[in-house]
């Protein structure tokens, strides 16, 4: 499976742009345990032109993550066309437009998956960021903006036209949010579409490495890119075939990652960054009465005292009685 001239081999999985979720700890975490390629937080075009530094601190990017992506999102052609010359500058491996995200605060503003209800400019701003940069250009989106408007297979085609390099498909409508099952029988058929050349990277619901066999097998996608299920748990990316990581492994992945976010962006907003992942972490669901230790995760502003509050989980998960 190739994008561009970089090849990703067969069946590989892509870390899913998050905001503030993807920083550089946790995507060169995802990196080691087998992601092919990481993305970094979605940024807005409007925040990249207007140069706001928090935004821009976003996209930068550590030689050790690639191939990355970064992924923008905007709803006219001028601030999308701009923004995708600005970032290229950061020399990303693949610059993704955002036409899927739900969230009301961008898709009620028409960005995001609002631009599902104007696909005349949808596809203008696809094919003018194309023109207007080397880098390859791919786009992610979802099945329609509801279930009366399920798109997806004529707007692949195209997309394609317009000169994309891959395209994501989220297996939900934008009215789905993210209730309901992923629907991946028609991001299967995109697959199976004769006009469809461009590899088509399917999307949602991917929990654990075994699950992402499966869609592969079912539904013969190019490449899985997966999001929510990476919360607080990198090592989703292992081959089936690994065995799994020991708490005392586990711990210290999330460690590194906290030391990585605070040497590399700083303290207060390091600290912001992972202790999101921490709360969230599988890994935590044995501690007894974790609802505490989530608030005090939530709550810290330290990174001695977050430090100190994995090695209690640590000591507390190795102290339980195995299961019979």
């Amino acid at each position: 499976m190739k994008i561009g001239n970089i090849n990703f081999g067969e069946r590989p999985l892509f870390l899913a742009p998050m905001e503030d979720v993807t920083d550089i700890g946790f995507r060169r975490m995802c990196k080691r345990f087998g992601a092919a390629m990481v993305y970094t937080e979605f940024v807005s075009a409007d925040a990249v032109i207007r140069n706001i530094q928090s935004t821009l601190k976003k996209i930068i990017i550590d030689p050790e993550e690639r191939p990355v992506g970064i992924q923008i999102y905007g709803r006219d052609v001028n601030s999308m066309v701009e923004a995708a010359k600005i970032v290229e500058q950061a020399e990303p491996d693949v610059i993704d437009l955002n036409f899927g995200c739900p969230v009301k605060k961008i898709a009620s503003k028409g960005a995001g998956a609002g631009m599902l209800n104007n696909i005349p400019l949808l596809l203008e701003i696809t094919r003018e960021v194309v023109r207007a940069v080397r880098t390859p250009v791919t786009v992610k989106t979802r099945l329609g903006w509801d279930s009366n408007s399920l798109i997806i297979d004529q707007l692949a085609e195209q997309l394609e036209d317009c000169g994309i390099q891959a395209l994501t498909i989220h297996g939900r409508t934008r009215s789905q949010m993210y209730t309901g099952e992923a629907d991946w029988t028609l991001i299967g058929e995109v697959k199976n579409n004769p006009r469809i050349t461009i590899p088509i990277i399917g999307n949602g619901d991917v929990t654990s490495p075994q699950t992402a066999h499966e869609r592969f097998e079912q539904y013969g996608v190019d490449a899985i890119m997966i999001g929510r299920a990476t919360f607080g748990c990198p090592w989703i990316f292992r081959s089936p075939n690994e065995p799994d990581l020991t708490i005392d492994e586990k711990i210290d992945v999330l460690k590194e990652m906290l030391r990585i976010n605070v040497e590399r962006i700083d303290e207060y907003r390091g600290i912001l960054h992972t202790r999101r992942h921490l709360a969230a972490s599988p890994i935590f669901k044995g501690v007894p009465d974790f609802k505490q230790t989530r608030i005090a995760m939530l709550r810290s502003t330290n990174a001695c005292e977050l430090l100190d509050i994995l090695d209690k989980c640590r000591e507390t998960l190795k102290n339980l009685p195995l299961e019979s």
